[in-house]
């Protein structure tokens, strides 16, 4: 089968809910699955029940944490840097069939990682690979390799309409 590059990007909720739903497809049908998760740090409920109930899906945050209330440092582009070298480690290696790059458009909007980069990884991949990229602000170039491109489109959200933040079970 030949491997895609595929897109979730916008400003809606469901970027990540999506490649996750697909990482559950994938493993179902046999496929091996990596998701490397830039910028989150923290487990979210979905990462806690993929490592306990699917533990052949490979997960590794790659990150050091949100920016909602901290601008980014050096330790922070170093682990981006590092997360991306690991990604094309895990890319080259033959393991999986599927590789996630979870908010990598947050890395590079945030100055954490070059768009060159990103785009060399795309380059590199190896043809029988799918991979889906997925985070807001989803760079032109990035887009342009892109075999598919979903866009999350926010028409109303109530962390806007009443203040309410991320909840357990539905958003974290």
């Amino acid at each position: 089968m030949e491997g895609m590059i595929q897109i979730y990007t916008g400003n809606g909720k469901g970027k990540t809910t999506a490649a996750m739903g697909l990482a559950l497809r994938a493993c179902g049908a046999g496929l091996r699955v990596y998701i490397g998760q830039f910028v989150k740090d923290m487990k979210y409920a979905e990462v806690r029940l993929l490592e306990q109930v699917l533990p052949q899906i490979q997960i590794e945050q790659l990150g050091r944490g949100c920016f909602i209330q901290r601008e980014p440092g050096p330790a922070d582009r170093q682990a981006a840097q590092q997360g991306l070298a690991r990604v094309a480690e895990q890319m080259k290696g033959g393991r999986y069939d599927l590789l996630i790059l979870d908010e990598i458009s947050i890395a590079i909007s945030m100055g954490l990682l070059e768009e060159e980069a990103v785009l060399a990884l795309l380059e590199s991949k190896p043809p029988q690979v799918e991979l889906v990229l997925t985070g807001r602000y989803m760079p032109e170039k990035l887009l342009a390799k892109a075999d598919l491109i979903t866009e999350m489109k926010e028409i109303r959200h109530y962390y806007a309409t009443r203040g309410l933040l991320a909840r357990d079970g539905i958003e974290r």
